[in-house]
């Protein structure tokens, strides 16, 4: 009997990863973010007869896949941009998740029969936190100005931890009867991030320090899968937030691993996070699609188009409380930035703030928030309308990350963002920089060298000399020669022409596999590097 089981399992993870490649695949064609295909995807089969029922499971979610999933994001975070926006950020990760919080308690009990303000409280921290997978993939599609993509990452990357914090105090006030002092709340707040953070960069330390003495990709590459998990738990030990912690852990080692990873190791390890991730989102992202089910077999009392205008009702609170947060904390934090960090940035358009505010998509951590929310209060009575706020959540997920992810394309070609911004130079500026150092470690190291090797170093110079004036036309004239496409084209052409020889020599005979993947490789790392150069030169 436990074999059957187990294979059923294996079955039904099988099928969801073929759901999560088919419809991924489906995304692409139709040029959509893959998280609104595969809600819409999962929502789909949770209607046809024995498709796979999986229940979302809270510690599922908050204990295998969000700590993996922070942990990627903070890896490819840029600390310099996070610390620049730092204002913007804060003022929605924690100013826009209070004021969730509060406009929601205010309003519940005008909307939903029922309901009061601390049940009002514990609907608004559910649905505090934010998905930005999809707005940002959108964004980077579209061209958007990348600050406006920073500041989203930064977002989503931070509110999980305010809005679980906010959730805990109102679940804690409902549950219990009796609301936390504002000295206490506070006191518990600032033991929560600090310690996370601090728990978070002792992980980080120790964690740099074993990478001196590792040069093995597979090993490095399951060291970063333990870290997560580990800093997290680590955390939650100690009664502190597991997701700041895995945050900053996440920030430190990104800065650091240029300096303890080697070349093979960073690819390696890039590959398998790109998959990683991919596949953990993915079946998330088919798994809430799957809950309707769950939520609507667990809602009685309602008559259905009594819970499609809840629903629709609850989504447009959300949206407008976003909206409305928007303009007031956009003018607060330049003040803030100006002012007092002298950081002299430009106040963002109107255009700008809307979309911003246009992007607040719910995702997998709000599910799994209102599925966690106790079946019963101190007194043994049952949790009041915990089935309606799971309901409630799930609409929100469904309207946000699929009407607002679909129109927000159209708007922000509509309001004219979409490429507006002008090219950036600081990447043709630094591939400068890092050229003409080479070339003066080349003529330093010529004049020492014996004359027999002249030939060598001319040929060196001269391919230096080519990277660096192509270098510099990258800003000068964005749109570059022809005769530049044309040799990249033609290197990319002969790396394939190489490729096809090898595997030609190969299949005669002529060599062995382990030579023809040590010429792929090779080539793989040429072809890569001037496919992104093709690719730049395209959108540029």
């Amino acid at each position: 009997m436990q074999s059957n089981a187990i294979h059923v399992v294996q079955l039904v993870f099988l099928a969801l990863l073929f759901f999560v490649v088919l419809f991924a695949i489906l995304a692409r064609k139709l040029q959509t973010p893959y998280p609104i295909v595969l809600v819409i995807a999962g929502l789909v089969l949770s209607f046809i007869p024995g498709a796979p029922r999986i229940q979302l499971n809270p510690d599922a979610v908050f204990l295998l896949v969000l700590p993996p999933l922070l942990y990627a994001a903070a890896w490819q975070t840029s600390w310099r941009e996070f610390r620049f926006n730092m204002v913007s950020i804060f003022m929605l990760a924690f100013g826009l998740v209070g004021f969730t919080v509060a406009g929601v308690a205010l309003l519940a009990p005008h909307v939903f029969q029922g309901f009061d303000w601390r049940l009002g409280a514990v609907l608004g921290a559910v649905v505090a936190t934010t998905d930005a997978i999809a707005a940002t993939s959108i964004a980077k599609r579209l061209a958007l100005p990348k600050r406006i993509v920073d500041i989203l990452e930064g977002e989503s990357l931070v509110n999980d931890a305010s809005g679980l914090v906010a959730l805990e105090f109102a679940v804690a006030a409902l549950v219990s009867g009796r609301s936390a002092s504002w000295t206490g709340g506070f006191l518990h707040l600032a033991y929560l991030v600090v310690a996370g953070l601090l728990i978070g960069l002792f992980v980080a330390f120790l964690v740099e320090w074993f990478e001196r003495f590792v040069e093995d990709g597979p090993v490095e590459i399951t060291v970063s899968i333990i870290v997560p998990y580990a800093t997290y738990l680590l955390a939650e030990s100690f009664n502190a937030s597991g997701v700041l912690a895995v945050v900053a852990c996440g920030l430190y080692l990104s800065r650091k691993s240029s300096e303890f990873f080697s070349p093979a190791v960073r690819i390696q390890a890039w590959a398998f996070w790109d998959a990683f991730t991919f596949v953990l989102n993915g079946l998330v992202f088919v798994a809430i699609g799957l809950q309707l089910p769950y939520v609507l077999g667990e809602i009685h009392g309602f008559r259905f188009v009594e819970l499609v205008e809840y629903g629709l009702a609850f989504s447009a609170i959300l949206i407008v409380l976003r909206l409305l947060w928007m303009y007031p904390g956009a003018w607060v934090a330049h003040l803030i930035r100006n002012r007092l960090l002298h950081q002299n940035v430009r106040m963002p358009g109107n255009k700008q703030i809307f979309i911003v505010g246009w992007t607040g998509m719910r995702g997998v951590v709000a599910l799994a928030a209102a599925f966690s929310l106790p079946l019963a209060l101190a007194d043994g009575r049952p949790f009041p309308y915990r089935n309606l706020i799971l309901f409630l959540t799930f609409s929100v997920i469904l309207v946000t990350l699929v009407f607002q992810g679909l129109t927000l394309p159209p708007l922000i070609r509509a309001l004219g963002l979409a490429g507006a911004e002008a090219p950036d130079c600081e990447e043709s500026e630094a591939r400068a920089l890092m050229l003409k150092a080479a070339i003066d470690h080349l003529e330093k190291k010529r004049a020492l060298d014996h004359q027999d090797f002249a030939a060598v170093y001319e040929e060196m110079l001269n391919l230096y000399r080519q990277r660096l004036e192509g270098a510099e036309q990258d800003c000068a004239a964005p749109h570059r020669s022809a005769a530049l496409a044309r040799r990249i084209d033609l290197i990319r052409e002969l790396a394939r022409v190489e490729r096809q020889t090898a595997i030609h020599l190969r299949n005669h005979g002529r060599i062995s596999d382990d030579i023809l993947r040590q010429f792929e490789y090779e080539l793989d790392l040429t072809e890569t590097k001037y496919a992104l150069a093709s690719q730049r030169m395209k959108g540029a």
